[in-house]
């Protein structure tokens, strides 16, 4: 009978995987502070405190820094779409997911990747987790957007693929920073605020 005792890690590999999540943290917060061009492979390595040499033996390229940072935000979205109540309509769980993302933005934890850049995009399209999470977490949405549409709570002319993108935009969206560096309103009234032009529009009711 074989045996179902689960096997240890060893010491040194934990140790690489705890190094392995330190970098990602590291760079994770660099891109939601710098963006991806102005990080430097350099910076990461002299914040998590190890060689650069070490630093290439777990992500052999800044773009592949980038897309474990995206991995773990996909990973991190799919963990919070697992915790919605199945009983919540439609339109509260895409109202809750976009919520969580611009808390995420706001908190500096949202990755900032460039949207023209062609090694970038290849990487990550080329990253099996990634791009797994990325179905998964549009798959969800793109149902909840049609059963929201053929409930009536969203206008069933848009396309879906248009709404999942509008929502998908609000993790980058520069008009949280905007508000933030005004000054005038806390995270929670940003998120408010930008929720509402979001779900409501702008047209007075």
């Amino acid at each position: 009978m074989a045996s179902t005792t689960p096997q240890k890690i060893s010491f040194k590999a934990q140790m690489l995987l705890a190094r392995e999540s330190a970098i990602i943290q590291s760079v994770n917060r660099l891109l939601a502070e710098k963006g991806f061009d102005a990080m430097t492979v350099d910076e990461v390595a002299a914040d998590v405190g190890i060689a650069k040499a070490s630093l290439y033996k777990h992500f052999p390229s800044k773009e592949d820094l980038a897309a474990a940072a995206m991995v773990s935000v996909m990973q991190r979205a799919q963990a919070f779409l697992d915790e919605l109540p199945e009983e919540s309509a439609p339109i509260d769980k895409l109202r809750s997911v976009v919520t969580w993302t611009m808390g995420l933005k706001l908190a500096g934890e949202m990755p900032s990747l460039p949207s023209q850049n062609s090694s970038l995009r290849s990487t990550l399209m080329g990253n099996k987790d990634y791009v797994d999470g990325l179905m998964d977490v549009s798959e969800r949405l793109g149902a909840w957007i049609e059963m929201a549409q053929s409930q009536g709570a969203i206008n069933p002319q848009l396309p879906p693929i248009a709404v999942l993108y509008t929502l998908y935009a609000r993790a980058c969206d520069p008009v949280l920073e905007f508000l933030k560096m005004a000054g005038l309103f806390s995270n929670d009234d940003i998120v408010a605020l930008v929720l509402s032009t979001c779900f409501d529009g702008l047209a007075a009711r």
